[in-house]
């Protein structure tokens, strides 16, 4: 019985729940179709990968190393593994992805501890982290050797170069490693401005988890090594966390689409602007509060949890907090102009109800 592919969805259909509902880039497609035919090594050996990392050398220095990885959690497991021993704790924000959002893989998967710090906006500080930063002799307590930010928070904040130097050097001070989730670090990189390399190796970052499938990409992410002295065993705890792609080609082809030239900037930079027009106009409607500053491509705002309700039937985003009414809109690289313009007059509309 012959069954031919076709549509099953309709392509001018926007959301706001997730960057990753976002299909994939023309040009990262077309990457992929480039990177098809033939025979290449695989397990990483291709060509691909090899010109990959010298692209990763443009950005993050002739001492990175990346590793392609299937998928976010993945990058995170994987380079929390490689930055601490089997008695070993992280120190993340407790709102952090590798806490909240990844089913309890950097501890299960991983074998290591999570060491949580209350935050008011999803930034750890030095201080903060001295909460959790102690106990190394203590056989009753799993020994802090890591600690784990996130580029752009959770909350959709943004760490500056010196907020990630002084981390770094107060970390390092104490032994311990640094860890940056940058599932978003290209809109963080957007919003501030400036190269990625400005807030990763140049201020002392170990290891980094670079986030591709929300910035572009069909999927694929990468743990990039700044400091080889830091990690351990990269490509063996890569392959026992079951993230080695077998045809690797088709994940490096696509963080070289995006990281060759200005795709990566020019994506994050467009969802960036479309959750400022979409702040900008929600500033305007009475009784509707934005709970944190809009920095990246995330608005979080607080509402009637009847009108959240109402609006999630003509539009698809979550609840942050439901009991509190908190909700997360979040702005793709292919989100236009119309669509947050409509759906602010959808937000209009239910509130006037």
């Amino acid at each position: 019985m012959r069954t031919d592919a076709r549509r099953h969805h309709d392509p001018q259909v926007r959301g706001f729940a997730s960057d990753n509902y976002a299909g994939a880039h023309p040009e990262v497609l077309a990457a992929l179709a480039l990177a098809n035919g033939g025979h290449q090594v695989a397990y990483g050996e291709d060509d691909y990968t090899g010109h990959l990392q010298r692209v990763m050398h443009s950005h993050f220095g002739a001492t990175a190393e990346a590793f392609p990885v299937f998928n976010g959690t993945g990058a995170n497991v994987v380079a929390l593994q490689a930055l601490t021993d089997r008695w070993g704790a992280v120190i993340c924000a407790e709102s952090a992805h590798i806490n909240v959002d990844e089913g309890g893989a950097p501890e299960r998967m991983g074998g290591l501890k999570l060491l949580t710090v209350p935050t008011p906006d999803g930034k750890l500080t030095p201080e903060l982290i001295d909460r959790q930063a102690y106990g190394w002799d203590d056989e009753h307590r799993a020994m802090p050797q890591v600690v784990s930010i996130t580029q752009n928070t959770e909350l959709g904040t943004v760490y500056t170069p010196d907020d990630i130097r002084a981390i770094c050097d107060h970390a390092h001070e104490r032994g311990m490693k640094v860890h940056l989730d940058g599932a978003r670090i290209a809109n963080a990189a957007a919003s501030l401005d400036v190269p990625m390399r400005t807030f990763t190796n140049t201020v002392g970052v170990d290891v980094l988890s670079f986030g591709g499938t929300k910035n572009g990409a069909l999927f694929g992410e990468a743990v990039v090594v700044l400091n080889p002295d830091a990690v351990r065993a990269m490509k063996h705890l890569r392959k026992l966390s079951m993230q080695l792609a077998s045809k690797m080609r088709f994940v490096s082809v696509q963080l070289e689409a995006l990281l060759a030239r200005d795709l990566w900037l020019r994506n994050a930079r467009h969802a960036n602007a479309m959750a400022q027009r979409l702040a900008e106009g929600v500033r305007a409607i009475d009784g509707v509060e934005i709970l944190y500053p809009v920095q990246a491509n995330a608005v979080f705002a607080r509402l009637p949890h009847a009108v959240s309700e109402r609006l999630q039937k003509r539009f698809r985003f979550y609840f942050w907090d439901e009991a509190a009414g908190d909700v997360r809109w979040m702005c793709a690289f292919d989100t236009g102009e119309d669509d947050v313009d409509a759906f602010l007059q959808a937000l209009k509309e239910e509130m006037a109800r």
